[in-house]
Order: structure tokens, then sequence, then C-alpha cells
């Protein structure tokens, strides 16, 4: 990265992003959005391809590839579909506490089932009280003998319903604050887990957001990630690398839409000439150009940090989030602004990217928080 281009196997990993992107998830993606269903062929399609073990060790049947390669894959899918993008690298942060902090047990049990596409996993934070303060969460884990029973809701969560696995943020000592959080691993069929109301959503229709319910859930104590009071830590850990992989969504979008309006604006004639030969509109062009390939370095230049193992990964991950999102919401808006009334019908996909950006402005952390991590790396 230090010619600032792409090393060629990044490039050839990418040629073959975007051909099943095109070939295998793009055919679905309108559907998925009209009808707010999961695109299961997309899936199928990422899978049957191998692309399910990118992020995962080669020990459990994964490609062992690091951010940045997988920061591809998600860009690339979500260059032709928001939704489908989600289910390139949830699975990935719903395990990456169990991949830094679990047994080998833990690890062994679940993972080698993910990578191989067979299974899913989410990542379960967020609560009616605790979305941005993470340690006013209320879900109570007690420990009862060999087991832990949960009981509490959590909400937003990715894949609701699709995963087979959820790593579970929940309050083994609730006097202790952030300090008293903890990670379990809930399988899907553990007596006590059901899924509670799903969300109908701007954008990201055809990926589940929705609520997990644990009513006297019950789970083995081998379950538990790492140790008991650690999972504030672990949680935000697990942040630090998925946020430039949000960015990487949002940039995919900003791409996706720029193409198609770019292609638009050259064929559209008005006055007797190609729209694209009017100054204003070459204007817009060259503002969103610049604002992508800002996107794309600070993108690419957090998850280059992440792989090398350097100091300032949390300021570089928020950073990127933070400017990728916003450039997102942008370059969506003002392609739908250039195609005039077609952009604003569902003939174009430009509307759905635009409804799509919106929401890598707010998960991950908000923008606003992006801006507190920032500063207080800037600040101590």
């Amino acid at each position: 990265m230090t010619s600032f281009s792409l090393e060629p196997e990044y490039e050839e990993l990418r040629a073959s992003l975007r051909r099943i992107a095109e070939d295998g998830i793009a055919p679905n993606a309108a559907a998925a959005d009209e009808l707010e269903e999961y695109p299961w062929a997309s899936w199928k399609a990422w899978a049957n391809a191998g692309f399910a073990g990118l992020p995962f060790p080669e020990q459990f049947g994964g490609q062992g590839a690091g951010i940045l390669a997988h920061a591809l894959a998600v860009e690339e899918v979500a260059r032709v579909c928001g939704s489908s993008s989600l289910f390139v690298f949830i699975s990935k942060l719903g395990l990456t506490a169990v991949l830094d902090h679990g047994s080998d047990e833990l690890k062994a049990k679940y993972v080698p089932r993910v990578a191989s596409g067979e299974a899913q996993a989410s990542y379960c934070l967020s609560e009616a009280g605790a979305g941005s303060d993470v340690s006013g969460m209320t879900t109570r884990a007690v420990r009862d003998g060999d087991q832990y029973v949960l009981n509490g809701r959590k909400l937003w969560i990715t894949n609701a319903g699709v995963s087979d696995f959820y790593t579970v943020f929940c309050k083994t000592d609730p006097a202790a604050g952030h300090r008293g959080i903890s990670a379990i691993v809930v399988e899907k069929d553990s007596p006590g887990f059901s899924i509670g109301k799903l969300e109908h959503k701007m954008g990201m229709r055809g990926s589940p957001t929705g609520e997990i319910v644990l009513d006297d859930c019950t789970v083995p104590v081998q379950n538990l990630v790492g140790e008991e009071g650690r999972g504030f830590y672990y949680a935000m850990g697990a942040l630090d690398r998925s946020r430039p992989l949000v960015g990487a969504q949002a940039l995919g979008l900003a791409q996706g839409a720029f193409e198609v309006a770019t292609q638009y604006v050259q064929d559209r004639r008005q006055f007797d000439q190609r729209i694209a030969d009017f100054q204003g509109i070459q204007f817009m062009l060259a503002d969103m150009a610049t604002r992508i390939d800002a996107a794309r370095l600070l993108v690419y230049r957090a998850c280059a940090l992440l792989d090398a193992g350097l100091p300032g990964t949390a300021g570089a991950s928020s950073m990127a989030k933070l400017f990728a999102s916003d450039t997102a919401m942008r370059v969506t808006t003002d392609c739908v602004q250039l195609l005039g009334g077609a952009g604003y019908t569902r003939d174009f996909p430009n509307e759905r990217m635009m409804r799509d950006a919106k929401v890598t402005q707010i998960y991950e952390g908000t923008n606003q928080i992006q801006r507190v991590v920032i500063a207080k790396q800037l600040l101590g």
C-alpha cells in the first residue's frame, strides 16, 4: 500500500469478487429489496464460490484473508447489493470475540461451520436502553451449575432469524457497569431463545434486522467467551475491526451509484447535447469521484493498519467509517439527482442505494460516536 495502489493479488481477488457479485448477486438485489426477503440465492452463490470462509483462519477451513481482502469483498458486493454485503461480514463480526478470546473448544465448535458456509452468526450488543451507551444494557446472565440462564432482549440484530449462532453480550455482574459485561454464544435452538419483532426498514431491506428474546434461555458454561467481565472490551475490539468494513460497504454503495449515474448522463440528451456536457453536471461528477477516492484511501489505510497490527487503528477505523458513510449518503443522493425523475423510480438501483446508504451513518456506532472516538484519540 505504500504506492497507494493494491498489490496484484488483491486486484486478482477483486476481479473474482466482481464476477460473483455481478453474476450471482446483482440479479437478486431488486427483488430482495422489494419483497423484504433474505436473498438466499445470493447467499448460496457466495457460499458455493467458497467466499464464506474468506476472512476465517485456515485452521478452521477458511482462506485466512486479512481485513483488507475482506473489505474488498464487502465493497464489491455492496456495489451491486447493499443487503447482500451484510452477509459478507456479519458472521465474522459475530465470531470475532470467539476467535480472539474463546477457548479452543469453542472455536472448533462454531468457526468451521461458518467458514464452510453451512451456518451464519450474529453479533448481539444493542438493547432498547443501550445503543451508544453499551454499559446501560440490562440483559442478564446468571450461572446455575454447569449452565448460564439468560434473560433479556437484544435489538437491531442483523441476520435475526437467519443466523444459527448469536454472540450475546450481557451482564454477569450488574453492579460493575461496563466491567460486568460478558459474552456468551447462544445457539438458535437453545431452550428459551426466540426471535421477536423484525423491523420494516428504509434500506437494507433484504437483510433481516430484529429482536432476539432470551426467556430463561439456558446455555452451557463452556459457551462463555474468554473471561467473565471482559465482554465490553471484546465488543469494542470487534467493532474496531468491523468499522472499516462498514466503510467498505458505504464505499461500494457510492461506487455503484456513481457508475450508474455516470453512464446515464452520457446517454441522456437534452437541448441537443448529452447532459454530461454541461459543466454543472461535470462539477458534480468531479466532486463525487474525489470523495469516493478519498474514502477508498481511508478505508484501505485502516484495513492495512489492522492487518499489520500497527497502532492508531481505533482512530483510523472511525475515520474510515465516518468519512466513507458520509460520502455514500452524499454521493447516492447526488446520483439520484443526476437521473432526475428516473432516479426517483425503481427502474434504476440508485434510489435503493440511497436508502441503503443511510444506515451506514448509524450502525457500528453512529457518526457522532465516531467523532467522539477520533477526538479521544487526538486528545488522549
